[in-house]
């Protein structure tokens, strides 16, 4: 089998392979990042995964503590925030 194939993409079984996107790729390399046909092909997977940010450290994630805290600073101004 090969990945272009992807026989079983996203069906949850171990070992499924999914579709590389390139539909998505292209659309950020030649659309957002106004590449030339030439950079674009020229480019190493991790030179784009640095130019599109996804090689950037990620931050953790809020809280419900720090999500009610934000909740209660700036309450919602139509009144139909209810209390959880």
């Amino acid at each position: 089998m090969n990945a272009a194939a992807a026989d079983g993409a996203g069906d949850g079984r171990i070992g499924a392979v999914t579709p590389f996107p390139w539909d998505v790729v292209l659309h950020v390399g030649f659309c957002l990042l106004r590449l030339s046909s030439k950079d674009f092909w020229a480019l190493t997977p991790v030179e784009f995964l640095s130019m599109t940010g996804g090689a950037r450290p990620r931050g953790t994630a809020t809280g419900r503590a720090e999500l009610d805290e934000l909740m209660r600073a700036f309450p919602d101004r139509n009144g139909s925030s209810k209390e959880v």
